[in-house]
């Protein structure tokens, strides 16, 4: 049985709720959102500022010295850096996957879960503390006609630009995951599955991922 799975997944293509899914019947943790909270704790950022730069942040230099230390959360260390120090340091969006990344690998360490998003698939693959054999890594797709009529639906994003609004946030988690991995977001070379998830709709694609994984 494949104890770990990671999952990506474009923008409302059911990534989430996938995954909740996917959980529930094989009955192990849930992780998704939650990675932020422990991603805060452990670098001192702030939660807001992780939750508005989720999966789409650039590394870069420049990006830390416009932001400065402000986003750091009151009274950590990150806080009380000037920006003479603040230079010295990883950039913040470094400092943000890096957060991510050990919070990953301490959850995959612990035992079975599903784990969404924040480029876990690459993360775990090169953990040697994990075993390849244990791990499914699955991509979740969709039409763009269905992701935008699930955005409109589901997400309240207004008709007239919803389908800009999808492409926008794909185009922003692709240029995460491109920057921090150095591979390329959805290529099929780097998942044991992908699978459109309106074929057989949330539960059927849930179901799928949970067979193979005790396969």
């Amino acid at each position: 049985m494949k104890k770990i799975i990671t999952i990506g997944r474009e923008y409302c293509s059911g990534g989430n709720s996938i995954g909740k899914l996917v959980a529930g019947i094989l009955n192990v943790p849930f992780y998704d959102k939650e990675i932020i909270d422990m991603a805060a704790e452990q670098s001192g950022l702030s939660p807001d500022y992780i939750k508005q730069n989720d999966q789409s942040l650039n590394s870069s230099w420049l990006y830390t010295m416009l932001l400065g230390a402000s986003y750091a959360a009151p009274g950590t260390s990150a806080a009380r850096l000037g920006m003479g120090a603040q230079a010295q340091s990883l950039p913040l969006a470094d400092q943000v996957f890096n957060a991510q990344r050990n919070v990953i690998v301490e959850l995959a360490k612990k035992g079975p879960c599903v784990l969404v998003g924040r480029c876990s698939d690459y993360i775990l693959r090169h953990c040697e503390e994990i075993n390849r054999k244990d791990i499914l890594n699955v991509f979740i797709y969709a039409p763009l006609a269905k992701k935008v009529e699930y955005a409109i639906k589901h997400k309240g994003h207004d008709p007239q630009t919803a389908e800009k609004e999808v492409k926008l946030v794909d185009k922003r988690r692709a240029n995460h995951y491109n920057t921090f991995t150095e591979r390329t977001w959805g290529k099929r070379d780097h998942y044991d599955l992908l699978i459109d998830s309106s074929l057989a709709g949330f539960e059927g694609t849930a179901q799928i991922i949970a067979d193979i994984a005790r396969r």
